[in-house]
Parts: structure tokens; sequence; C-alpha cells
């Protein structure tokens, strides 16, 4: 039986188990397992094993539970619920500057979560009932929620990004680094959109009435104050890694400590909060590391089938295709998969096939990684199976209906992919901070 034939079975039997609705992980880890020891008889049996070395032997691992604590902290204790208010004021004069307000907030998110569903969360129950409350269109404010949340597996502390990094094997304070940028330009791009969108078409996002703006200047300087510690959260976390100051695991323990301090300093760190952000991080936590194991296993697997060059042969030879049409080839895959899988699932299945491929091409494995990442963001808010469109209907009240979410991502999708193009032709924007900060 050849390797090839080998590989196409390995992936038909991982998506019949998937059909079955077993648990990601078990699906992947089923299928590694029993083909190693298929092909190499009782030695396969130590893949597995190895794998959970690794995983155990992983000291950036242990970055992953700390921020995901972080962000539960940050959720339960309501610090983002007061730093919208103070977008509310300060941004509502503008047309369309609640839905402005909602973006700079999913930056802000971002930059303390690493995680899409916190900003999902967040967004939907405080900025929502807000702009409809004051008139915004139906579609401005699913888009603008789905799109923004969608910022947190780019801009660190990312966890899609740590998981890139210890799956493809690539430093995570360089992909860190490399997501800031991006992160940021395609939240400057969503802000373009919105403010030409409004002012093309106000009643998209009407400005607020002047009377709803009046307040005294003593509560408009307490609301400004709401926003010193979201900044003292996200200095602690990405201000001092950048700075040198700490390293990557050192920042997430200091990002967790902070928040934990913002929340007792607010009078929120109740007995409840830490009880429920501690079991929620347990619980994602040790889905994630079986993932990951499953994934190391999984990989294991296709190196020694030799599957990676199986694909350089299909895409370069049979296909004749140069290595940027490989490249475009590799995120239209991502984005046909995104429409079924989540970015987890996408990344344990091609990682083992892209990331060496990328290498042998001579492309940069961080700046792919900022690619892939974005290729997520967009998977996230496409349909069928869009995990943001499911999060935001599940979310959202009755008066917004499915084809107001499906329409909704339209435009956002459209400036997400230009955005990837802006990255794809000008790599710098990705690759400028990692070289200044770790060398070229």
């Amino acid at each position: 039986m050849s390797y090839e034939l080998i590989a196409l079975m390995m992936f038909s039997s991982l998506v019949m188990l998937l059909l079955t609705g077993q648990r990601f992980f078990g699906a992947v880890g089923c299928v590694a397992a029993a083909a190693s020891l298929m092909l190499w008889g009782d030695g396969g049996a130590e893949m597995p094993f190895n794998a959970a070395i690794v995983l155990l032997n992983w000291y950036p691992l242990l970055t992953l539970p700390l921020f995901i604590f972080m962000g539960y902290i940050l959720s339960e204790s309501g610090i983002a619920s007061d730093l919208y208010k103070m977008f509310h004021v300060f941004m509502g004069p503008i047309p369309g500057g609640l839905a402005l307000g909602t973006i700079i907030l999913m930056v802000a998110i971002s930059a303390m979560n690493g995680l899409s569903v916190a900003g999902m969360a967040i967004g939907s129950s405080i900025a929502l009932p807000e702009m409809l409350k004051r008139g915004y269109d139906k579609r401005m404010i699913s888009g603008v929620i789905q799109a923004g949340s969608s910022l947190g597996i780019m801009i660190p502390p990312s966890i899609v990004l740590v998981l890139y990094g210890m799956i493809a094997r690539q430093p995570v304070g360089q992909l860190w680094l490399a997501g800031i940028f991006p992160g940021l330009l395609l939240a400057g791009l969503f802000a373009v959109y919105i403010l030409v969108r409004c002012k093309l078409q106000p009643a998209m996002g009407p400005a607020l009435r002047a009377e709803e703006r009046q307040m005294p200047r003593r509560e408009k300087l307490k609301l400004l104050g709401e926003g010193v510690m979201p900044l003292f959260i996200i200095f602690s976390v990405t201000g001092l890694f950048m700075m040198g100051v700490t390293n990557l695991v050192e920042s997430s323990a200091v990002g967790a400590t902070a928040a934990m301090i913002a929340a007792g300093v607010k009078g929120r760190m109740s007995r409840k909060v830490l009880l429920t952000s501690l079991y929620n991080t347990l619980g994602v936590s040790c889905m994630f590391m079986w993932i990951i194991m499953a994934a190391l296993s999984f990989g294991a697997v296709f190196d020694g089938l030799g599957a990676v060059n199986a694909i350089k042969s299909i895409f370069l030879e049979q296909w004749g295709l140069s290595p940027w049409g490989v490249l475009i080839m590799m995120q239209i895959s991502y984005i046909v998969m995104g429409m079924f899988l989540d970015d987890t699932a996408m990344l344990v299945i091609v990682a083992p096939l892209y990331i060496p491929l990328i290498i042998q091409l001579g492309f940069n494995p961080v700046w792919y990684g900022v690619l892939y990442t974005i290729t997520c963001q967009i998977a996230y808010m496409t349909p069928p199976f869009g995990y943001n469109l499911f999060l935001m209907k599940a979310m959202a009240p009755p008066q917004i209906t499915l084809v107001d979410i499906y329409a909704s991502i339209v435009p956002f999708v459209i400036v997400m992919a230009t955005g990837l193009g802006l990255i794809m032709a000008f790599p710098e924007i990705a690759t400028y901070l990692p070289g200044l900060f770790y060398g070229k």
C-alpha cells in the first residue's frame, strides 16, 4: 500500500469519527495511535507516549492556563463593561461612534484575553443592547461584534498563536510580536469601514443625541479613570514582555496576577468569581492539552510516512504551481475547511503537512502563522458552520435573525481578505517586530 493511500485512509477515518460526534482530540488521537500500531507494530506504541512526554516537558505550555484564567477573571469581574461605558460617552458624538468604540473595546479585550469567545460574550452582553437601543442597524451591530471579537485570536496574548507555535514548533514570543501590527491593521480597516459607511448612511449608526452626552465633568473624569485598569493589565502582559522585563511564561503569570489585583481593587474579587474562573480555566486548559497531545501524535505519523514530500510533489510537479501559488492554495484550503472545522481542528489536520512545506519553499513560518490566523478569523465568520455565526445567534435577541447575522459578515469578510492580501504582499507588517527584537 502506498504512503499516499495510507494518508488518505487516515484522513477518511478521521472525518468518519468526527461525523459520529466523537470529541475532536479523541478522534485525532485514536487515528494516530491506530495508524502507528498498524504501520510499525509494537514500536508504534512509543509515538503517543513520546507525544505526552514532549507535552509535559514543554515549558511555554504554562502560558495556556494562565492566560485563560486571566481572561475569565476579566470577564467575570466586569472590568470590560467599565471600559465600554467610557467609549459610550466619549465616542457617542461620532456617526457610528458606538460601533467604533466596540472595535476599540475588542482590541483591549484581545490584548487582555487571547480568545475570540470572550470578545463575543462581552460584545453581545454590553455593546449589543446599547447599539440596539440607540437605533443602530442590526446588521452593522452583528458584523461589528463578530469581526471585532475575531481579533482575539490575533492580538497577543493570542491562544491560537500559542497553539500554532507549539504544534508548528515555532517560537511563541516571535509569533506574538508578529501578530501585533496585523491585528492593529485589521482593527484600523474595520474602523475606516465603519466611519465611511456611517458617514454615507447615517441610519446605519446614528450619533448620540446631545442630551445623552451631557454629563458633569466629574463623572467624565471618573469614566476616564475606568480605562486605567485595562491599560495596566495590557502593559503588565505585552508591555513588560516587549521591554524584555519578562519572558513569555512570566508575562502570563504577571497578567493573571494583574487581573486579580484589578478585580480586587474594584471590589469584585469574590469567591464566586474566583471559583467560576478556576473551574472554567481547568476545563478549557485540559481540552487544549489533549488536543495538542493528539496533534503531536498525528504529526509524528505523517513525518514517518513522508507525506510532506508527497504533497510537495503534487503541488509543484503534478500541478506545476509556483511557491506563491502553493501558498495561495493553502490559504484557500484553510477557508474551505474553516467552514466546517474550528481553528484547532484545521491546525491539527494540516500543520504536519503545510508547515514543513512552507519552510522548504523558503517562506517565513512565523509570517505564515499570521496568515493562518487571519484565515481562521475569516473562517470563524463564513457559513455554513462559522464559529462566530453560531455564537452570535445564541447570544443575540430574537429581532436579529439568522439572515441578518449571515448578511452582516459580508463587508467585514471583504475587509479581512483585504488585510490578508496586504500582509501577503508586504510581509514586513508581520515580520518587522520579531526581526527588531530577535534579530533577522
